[in-house]
């Protein structure tokens, strides 16, 4: 097998963990963790697919389709994210991306995903294959990744969302819910 895949995503066990379950199925991997990054290997080394993270350090996923498909046309990309609404699988979808998956997604997932052949155009399978989440999974998901911008400090991430210390402490407790 000729495949060669670019994956973009700043966590770590992330990369790793598809990496090694893509060497397996014999495709070449080429890893980044920003948009820079990323940039710099397509142009070096023209992989054929691409999975790239909504949020990365230094942009955006979205922005990493637009560039990347200013530089090869071909190249197919699947975009993934813990923090999905339809806006932006609609968004990527219009920019070029071949699909839009939720994480935790395996490699499997993300092969049967450029498996399918899907234009641009064809957006339905979007409200189907991907629910909109409930407003209170939206809502942890936000306190989640603030936190993680914050990293992990309690009192900053309070402040930065305007809510009181106690609340934020108390809704970070409650496990997420399931939609």
């Amino acid at each position: 097998m000729d495949e060669t895949i670019l994956l973009v995503d700043d966590e770590e066990l992330t990369r790793e963990r598809l990496t090694r379950a893509f060497d397996k199925k014999g495709i070449t991997v080429f890893t980044a963790t920003t948009l820079s990054e990323a940039i710099k290997v397509i142009k070096k080394q023209h992989p054929k697919l691409a999975v790239t993270e909504l949020n990365l350090a230094d942009n955006s996923g979205l922005e990493l389709i637009k560039k990347a498909k200013e530089i090869d046309q071909e190249i197919r990309i699947i975009m993934l994210t813990g923090y999905g609404s339809i806006a932006t699988a609609v968004s990527a979808i219009k920019l070029g991306a071949v699909d839009y998956l939720s994480k935790p997604a395996d490699a499997e997932d993300i092969m049967n995903a450029f498996a399918k052949d899907i234009t641009p155009i064809d957006t339905h399978h979007l409200l189907n294959d991907h629910p909109v989440p409930s407003l209170a999974r939206v809502e942890w998901e936000h306190l989640n990744r603030v936190l993680k911008n914050c990293e992990g400090n309690i009192s900053l991430t309070a402040k930065k969302l305007n809510v009181h210390r106690r609340t934020l402490q108390r809704k970070l407790h409650k496990y997420p819910p399931n939609k």
